[in-house]
């Protein structure tokens, strides 16, 4: 019996380190998860920042391009604008001249 009890010993010594040896692993797993944890919430963090970052400067411009699309149409108004009252003034001198014949001999 004094051999089996040695046995049995060196297995439960055996099964305890190897239990050590588990919950080691375990520890070191949970250290790691957590530590990728932190990584990926600083990534998505960061992907964040650069996306408002890029979202603000497309607003940026396209309110640049928006302002200019303005000024643009506005300044092709005034030009078409001034063209019509030449044209209409020119029309109304004809009128003038028209009725001017007309009334005087």
């Amino acid at each position: 019996m004094d051999a089996s009890s040695r046995v049995l010993s060196e297995l439960a010594a055996r099964e305890q380190a190897l239990d050590a040896k588990i919950e080691a692993a375990h520890t070191a797993a949970a250290q790691k998860v957590q530590a990728a944890e932190v990584q990926a919430a600083q990534i998505l963090q960061q992907a964040e920042g650069r996306m408002q970052a890029m979202t603000a400067e497309h607003e940026q411009a396209l309110g640049a391009e928006v302002e200019q699309i303005r000024a643009q149409a506005q300044a092709q108004a005034t030009t078409q604008a001034e063209a019509t009252r030449e044209r209409a003034a020119g029309k109304l001198q004809q009128a003038v001249e028209t009725i001017m014949r007309a009334v005087l001999p």
